[in-house]
């Protein structure tokens, strides 16, 4: 097993790679971004359609009404995802462009807006048909994005631009600078549309999601839903975030599933598509990705060893609510032999269960998206519209992930009991040293008290008013630390600014801070985030996984940190 992972292993900076990938990064930021909407709009969805479950249906006018809010939101998500996904490209590209001449990401989110709107919708009498804005329009949005980034990068890298005089304000001037690749993007999008209408017969959103429909009824298979959500595992065990590689790649086939599902259950029939953001985030991931709800309760309550219990009994809230870095990285799961089979195993196998009681029992699968933090349980219940199949499938998901980790529990139980008796027995030898030692310590006590108060009204200096960013992949583990450091920085009185947020939403709110940490999930982006600090004049420092759960358990230390790293760039300042 250790060789098979030492074998993984090899491979972790093409992962790496992988996970940097722009316009990988770009479409999962574009989401990120996006997600006050879809999440607002679901809120109504929950309104409007729930109730059925329990006989009652509001009146024609009443549930028009209270759709009308997801309607002009959710449906019009491709619209909005071009915009935001083209704006994180572009602040992706320009870390490769001179300083002096950068790419106008607004302009790019209004050109991708434009450009998707010219290949996605049929104008209709009166208006344009909306049926390709919403969920179905999602990969034209990301092939519009990226198209014109590009158009924008060869014009403003090869000067393709109108010139102003130096004494034109900036604004205007740059207004001038966008014509030529905001007017070249339009008219590349407005030919193509002509010439693949003529020659379909269709506008080219509807033509992507015929071309891509057998790959998204094969994802829904049992095979694909096992390298969907097993890659996502794999990636993670070796310590690179799973869901940065492997969620970009299907997020489109999630929302167009989740879309459709709602249309199936309101038409009466069985929501019967399986791939959707709730089977990620509920099921295949419930507790964390590797399906850690159930082990973490087990270290919390059913394990011997004091180290283990006490790692289980910090990391249990979190992990409900689906921050799982401090079991990951506190017990460890990751890169730990003993883990790999249920780490990978218990995903896949929750999934194919969940798919078993869509098609075989009827049960119906998600239609309604909530937010990620929702307890798995709860999310499970919910998501499916509350039927008696997914509270029974609820409570027979966690049954089925205790058997899988079981057996591997008590393996590595066992093996901590008998290192703590080891380390115990170190221990007694140590403290008798340690009584001699004190002796000679106590005498110096003194005179280092009084250096130490010198010293610490230095680090107050250098502590107050510094404002720190901590950054993860959804805003969770970021949390952690953030808080954390909030709670030391008020405890010494000092004035501390902390705040948390996601990797790839962080790009305008970098100059308002002068220390960025990135968390153990986000920290192969170091050498990106780097390029963008170093622009800024702030600093930017990446944690290692043991080393970050350390510091969101311990205030004190958090707070050190940050003053050596401050100390450090001073110094090298």
């Amino acid at each position: 097993m250790e060789a098979l992972i030492k074998h993984i292993e090899k491979w972790k900076p093409l992962f790496e790679k992988i996970s940097r990938n722009k316009y990988l990064r770009s479409i999962r930021d574009g989401f990120i971004a996006a997600m006050p909407i879809v999440l607002f709009s679901s809120i109504f969805m929950l309104v409007a359609f729930v109730p059925e479950i329990f006989g009652f249906k509001w009146p024609e006018a009443t549930l028009n009404m209270i759709l009308k809010p997801y309607n002009y939101s959710m449906g019009i998500l491709a619209l909005i995802v071009a915009g935001t996904t083209a704006k994180s490209l572009t602040d992706s590209l320009n870390r490769d462009m001179p300083k002096n001449n950068q790419i106008n990401n607004i302009s790019t989110f209004m050109a991708a807006i434009v450009c998707f709107l010219l290949i996605s919708v049929d104008a209709i009498e009166g208006g344009f048909a909306n049926g390709y804005m919403g969920s179905k329009g999602l990969i034209t949005a990301f092939i519009s994005a990226f198209v014109v980034c590009n158009v924008y990068k060869v014009c403003i890298k090869n000067n393709i631009t109108i010139k102003m005089p130096d004494a034109v304000p900036p604004n205007i001037s740059q207004t001038f600078k966008d014509i030529i690749p905001f007017g070249l993007s339009a008219l590349v999008f407005w030919i193509f549309d002509m010439a693949f209408r003529n020659f379909m017969g269709y506008n080219f959103a509807e033509g992507v999601i015929l071309f891509f429909q057998p790959l998204f009824t094969a994802a829904d298979g049992y095979l694909g839903l096992a390298i969907i959500y097993g890659a996502m595992s794999l990636f993670w065990f070796v310590g690179i975030q799973g869901p940065s590689i492997v969620e970009p790649a299907v997020s489109a086939i999630y929302y167009v599933n989740i879309a459709t599902n709602l249309s199936l259950f309101q038409n009466g029939e069985q929501a019967v598509n399986i791939l959707t953001p709730g089977v990620q985030q509920f099921v295949a991931t419930i507790g964390g990705t590797g399906a850690t709800l159930v082990i973490t309760l087990m270290f919390a309550f059913l394990s011997k060893s004091k180290e283990l219990k006490a790692v289980g009994k910090a990391s249990s809230i979190p992990v409900l609510f689906g921050v799982n870095e401090p079991i990951l990285f506190g017990a460890p799961l990751i890169l730990n032999p003993i883990f790999f089979v249920p780490f990978i195993g218990a995903p896949i196998v929750n999934v194919w269960l969940f798919k078993i009681f869509v098609d075989v029992l009827g049960m119906n699968s998600f239609m309604y998206i909530l937010p990620w933090t929702t307890p798995g349980p709860i999310g499970i219940i919910l998501g499916c519209g509350m039927g008696l199949l997914s509270i029974v499938f609820a409570v027979l998901v966690l049954v089925v992930d205790f058997v899988i980790y079981y057996p591997f529990f008590k393996v590595y139980d066992k093996q901590k009991v008998e290192e703590e008796k080891e380390k115990e027995k170190e221990l007694e030898l140590l403290k008798n040293k340690e009584n001699k030692a004190m002796k000679e310590v106590s005498a110096t006590i003194e005179k280092t008290e009084k250096v130490a108060s010198v010293v610490q009204s230095d680090e107050k200096d250098l502590l107050n008013n510094k404002k720190v960013l901590v950054l993860c992949a959804g805003g969770g583990t970021s949390g952690l630390l953030a808080n954390a450091l909030g709670k030391a920085a008020k405890q010494n009185n000092i004035e501390m600014l902390t705040a948390a947020n996601s990797y790839g939403a962080h790009m305008d709110i970098l100059n308002e801070y002068d220390l960025i940490i990135l968390a153990p999930q986000v920290a192969s982006n170091y050498q990106d985030l780097k390029k963008d600090t170093d622009r800024l004049g702030i600093k930017a420092v990446a944690v290692e996984g043991k080393k970050y759960i350390s510091l969101t358990r311990n205030p004190e230390e958090a707070l050190q940190f940050v003053k050596e790293v401050l100390s450090v760039e001073e110094e090298l300042a």
